[in-house]
Formats: C-alpha cells, structure tokens, sequence
C-alpha cells in the first residue's frame, strides 16, 4: 500500500487517511489516559483531533517518558504510522511532544461549518433589514456594528456536542432560525413579524460568549456560572438599553428568556405567540440539524430529554 505522510500544514485529512499512511503533524489531544498492557506495561491511549474529525492513538515505547512532555487539550506534535486494530484504524506513534505555545492556533484544529461564513454573514445582515420596526432595527444595527461581538458571532458553536457543534455554527444556526421565523410570519399575518425576527437574530446572543477555544471547544466561565440565555439577556440590556422603550424590550427579553420552553418565565406560560413560535422554530432547526449530524434518537419518546439549543 502507498504511504503519505500529513505535515502540519496539510492539517485537517484526519478522516481521509489510511492504514499503512505515515502521519507527522501538529493536532490537538482531546483524551489521554495512562493504562497497562495484560504484561502490565504503561501505555497512552491518546485521542488526537483536526478539523476533519478525531483518530484514536496509542504510544507504548516510553510511555511514562512522553506522557510527561504534555497535557490532554494541547497541541502536540507527532510522528507515527495508521494500523488497523479490531477493524479500527488508530495512529501507532513513535513519537508525541508539546508543541510551543503560538506557534499554531488551537482554533485551527476544531471542525467548522461547511457552509460559507461571509454568504451567512451577508445572508445575516439581510435578514436584519427585514425587521422594519425603528427601534428593533436600531438595536440590530447597533449588535451588526459591534466587531467584537460580530467576530464572536461568526466564530462560535452552537452546542459542544450536540447540534451545530462547530465553529461558525451559531451564525449558522441563526440564520436558519430567522429564515423559518420569515416564512411564518408570511404565513399568519397577526404575527408581529419586526418582533419575531428580531428575536430569532438574538436569541442566542450569549452564545459568543459562552465557549472558550484550545484543543477543544469549552465553557468559558461566564457560560458555565450564567448560561448563554443570562449572557444574551445582559447583552441585549446592554446595547438596547437606550434603543428600545420599556414594552419592546420586555417583549423582546420573554422570547430569549423562553426560548427552550416556557419553564424559564414566571408562571411557565409563554406570554406571546411571537416567543412560542421562536420557541418551536428553534427546536425545528435543533432537532433536525441534530438527526442529521447524529441519527435519529432511537430511545422511546418518554426516555428522551429535550434538545438545548
């Protein structure tokens, strides 16, 4: 069998190798664990990561020695070759080090979206120009204009392992959700259709500040104390404090606050048709998205815990 060899500026064809291939390239370790042969050596089982998906690995010469050279969720540096074991391929390395701190960025190595980031940006900003409200459409102009907060947009997930759970699946996600949250409104006229597509754009607003990035995809503190829905609602307060009255605001806070379920609000109602129909839209492109990604659930439907999105 012919051979190749992987370098690390041909990262991202974990998926594409072979056995009997030659690997030598810079990917993220997401898993390592010290374990013992039936001999009872040492060895490490390692789980080494690209944008194309992950490879299991396994190091036994000096494994005490190069597993002290680095952490799980670093970038390292490896050389081996692709076996097949029990009819699964896994990397054999001959050798595994920490790579230098900036000299890759880890967010190199994490899947991303397969669709296009500047169509759904353009397709993003097209869809803020449909909300024809002055206020709302001020508070979206004010969040398209933030570049920090457009950037974070862009860049992050929507889940670590669910749905959307790669770079750029939050833009993706929204865009989704705002386009079914279009064509209902088209639909069913009594909608307030300013008010459900603004919310559809926002409604997971605190999402950009919910993960942090290295060799895996984490919650960054703010996501693990507070959640993305705290996170978005603050961030709403903060640029729409001085765009939106009183009543729009509180509209628009009930259907970010209900967007997983009524449980959220006082009382556990929805309090609008416009945060019920967010609320379904968006369970629509979660569960879809999800079947697609990771099959249909086959557990019965009262084992099933809901889809967070």
């Amino acid at each position: 069998m012919t051979s190749s060899t992987l370098t690390p500026d041909r990262a991202g064809v974990l998926a594409t190798l072979r056995a009997g291939d030659a690997v030598d390239g810079v990917f993220a370790c997401t898993r390592k664990e010290r374990l013992l042969t039936r001999a009872g050596r040492p060895y490490l089982a390692l789980e080494l990561r690209d944008r194309s998906g992950t490879l299991p690995a396994r190091i036994f010469r000096d494994a005490d020695l190069h597993g002290g050279r680095f952490t799980s969720g670093e970038l390292v540096a490896i050389s081996g070759r692709v076996a097949r074991f029990r009819d699964e391929l896994q990397v054999e390395l001959e050798r595994i080090e920490r790579v230098a701190g900036g000299e890759f960025e880890a967010s190199a190595f994490l899947p991303t979206a397969y669709r296009d980031l500047d169509e759904l940006d353009g397709f993003l900003e097209h869809l803020a120009r449909e909300v024809c409200d002055p206020p709302y459409r001020r508070l979206l102009d004010a969040l398209l204009e933030d570049g920090e907060l457009r950037s974070q947009w862009r860049l992050a997930p929507c889940t670590r392992a669910g749905h959307h759970a790669y770079l750029g699946g939050l833009l993706e996600h929204t865009v989704a959700v705002t386009t079914l949250a279009q064509e209902l409104a088209l639909q069913h006229r009594r909608l307030d259709s300013d008010l459900l597509l603004c919310a559809a754009i926002v409604h997971d607003l605190g999402k950009t500040r919910e993960f942090s990035y290295g060799a895996s995809i984490e919650l960054s503190d703010e996501g693990r104390l507070l959640g993305h829905v705290q996170i978005g609602l603050a961030l709403l307060a903060q640029h729409g404090g001085a765009l939106l009255d009183e009543q729009r605001m509180l509209a628009l806070g009930h259907c970010v606050l209900c967007h997983h379920g009524p449980d959220a609000a006082p009382g556990g109602r929805f309090q609008s048709v416009e945060a019920l129909a967010l609320y379904r839209l968006n369970a629509l492109d979660a569960g879809v998205k999800g079947a697609l990604e990771h099959g249909l659930d086959p557990r019965p439907r009262a084992a099933r815990q809901p889809a967070r999105a």
